[in-house]
C-alpha cells in the first residue's frame, strides 16, 4: 500500500512541476512559430500553396467530367449488341481513368513542389541573421 501512495504521490509531483516547465517551453515554441508563420517569405508560399489547391481542385472534375461523358457517349451509341456496347463504355472508362489518374498525378506533384519551397522559405526565414551569415 506505501508503494502505491508513494508512486502516485511520485506522478503527482512530477505531473505538477513538468507542466510548469513543459509550458513555459510550448509557449516559446509556439510564439516562435507564430513569428514564422508571420513572416512574408512564408505568406508568399502560402498563397502559392492557396491558389494551387484552387487549380487542382479544378483540374481533377473536369477530368472526371470529360471521363463521364465519354463513356456515357460510348453507352449510348445507337449500333451494336447490348454487350458490344457495355465494352465500349468499358474501354472509354478505362481510357478516361488514365486521364483522372493523370490529372490528380499533375496535382499531387504541383502540391508537393509548394510543400518544398514552402518550407524552404520557412527554414530561410526562421534562421537567426548575425553578421558572420551575412559576410
Amino acid at each position: 500500500m506505501r508503494g502505491k501512495t508513494g508512486l502516485i504521490i511520485g506522478l503527482a509531483a512530477g505531473y505538477v512541476l513538468g507542466t510548469r516547465a513543459g509550458r513555459e517551453r510550448y509557449e516559446q515554441i509556439k510564439s516562435a512559430a507564430a513569428t514564422v508563420w508571420h513572416l512574408d517569405p512564408v505568406q508568399k508560399q502560402v498563397h502559392r500553396a492557396e491558389d494551387l489547391g484552387k487549380s487542382a481542385l479544378l483540374a481533377l472534375p473536369r477530368a472526371l467530367w470529360k471521363g463521364a461523358v465519354a463513356v456515357t457517349r460510348a453507352a449510348s451509341t445507337n449500333g451494336g449488341t447490348p454487350g458490344e456496347r457495355l465494352d465500349a463504355a468499358l474501354d472509354a472508362g478505362k481510357d478516361a481513368s488514365g486521364d483522372v489518374v493523370a490529372a490528380a498525378d499533375t496535382s499531387a506533384d504541383a502540391a508537393e513542389k509548394t510543400v518544398k519551397k514552402t518550407a524552404t522559405a520557412a527554414k530561410k526565414a526562421a534562421t537567426p541573421r548575425t553578421a558572420a551569415n551575412e559576410s
